[in-house]
This record gives structure tokens, C-alpha cells and sequence, in this order.
């Protein structure tokens, strides 16, 4: 298995170097081999795992819940089961964050439709609003 350096495995995963080295600090890639020098030697499934982790970030995940579901495979009696309830719990909260953005759009619309636009600053209804106790 040819072993490559931290820059060769940010390059081929297409991450910042710093990337790399928080994911390590985090757990979420385990700390690698050095070779006689002192140099970290990483591998292929090192890029595997990034990348993984990218995509699950890329889905909404956190580093918090993505460590958990890398951690799932590590452990006995784990099915695909538990990998779907975790997806569905994050549907359920992305679902709610939509929500959220949509209460805020309507506040905002509602905001915005105080204001003409003219007038001094200082007149500005919107600031007032947000000025209001």
C-alpha cells in the first residue's frame, strides 16, 4: 500500500492541509504511522475516509454526528437500521430549519414592507422596529 504525506492527502481528498489536521484532533481520522523522519503517512483508505466525511458534512451532518455514524461500524450488532434512524432524525431536523427560514422570510417581508425606501435614515421604520424593547 503506498503511503503518502499530509499535503498528497489533501490534495487527492480536496481538502485544506488544516483540514487533515482538525479532522485528526477531532478523531474523526485516526492519527497516522510517521515515517523514520517524522513525517505522517497516510493511506488510501485515508482519503476514502475524508471524503466520507465531506459528503456527510455536504448532507448537513456535524463532525459531532458524523465521528457517531463512523463509529457505528465499529461497533457489534449495528444494522443498517440504526444508520436509516439517523438519517431520518436529520430529515426531521433539516425539515424544522426549513421551517425556521421560512417564519424568518415572512418576518422579514413583513419588515421590509414598512419601509419605502425614501427618507433619512434616521426616519427608517425598519430601524425602528428592530429599535423597539
Amino acid at each position: 500500500m503506498e503511503k503518502m504525506t499530509i499535503s498528497q492527502l489533501a490534495r487527492e481528498a480536496s481538502v485544506n492541509l488544516e483540514t487533515i489536521r482538525y479532522y485528526e484532533r477531532r478523531g474523526l481520522i485516526p492519527e497516522p504511522p510517521r515515517n523514520a523522519s517524522g513525517y505522517r503517512q497516510y493511506s488510501q483508505e485515508d482519503i476514502a475516509r475524508t471524503k466520507f466525511i465531506k459528503r456527510a458534512q455536504a448532507l448537513g451532518f456535524s463532525l459531532r454526528e458524523i465521528l457517531e455514524i463512523l463509529s457505528l461500524r465499529m461497533e457489534p450488532g449495528k444494522t443498517c437500521g440504526d444508520m436509516k434512524a439517523r438519517v431520518e432524525a436529520k430529515i426531521e431536523d433539516v425539515g424544522q430549519k426549513i421551517d425556521d427560514l421560512r417564519q424568518m422570510r415572512k418576518a422579514l417581508l413583513k419588515l421590509v414592507s414598512k419601509c419605502t425606501g425614501k427618507g433619512p435614515i434616521g426616519d427608517c421604520p425598519i430601524l425602528e422596529i428592530l429599535n423597539k424593547k
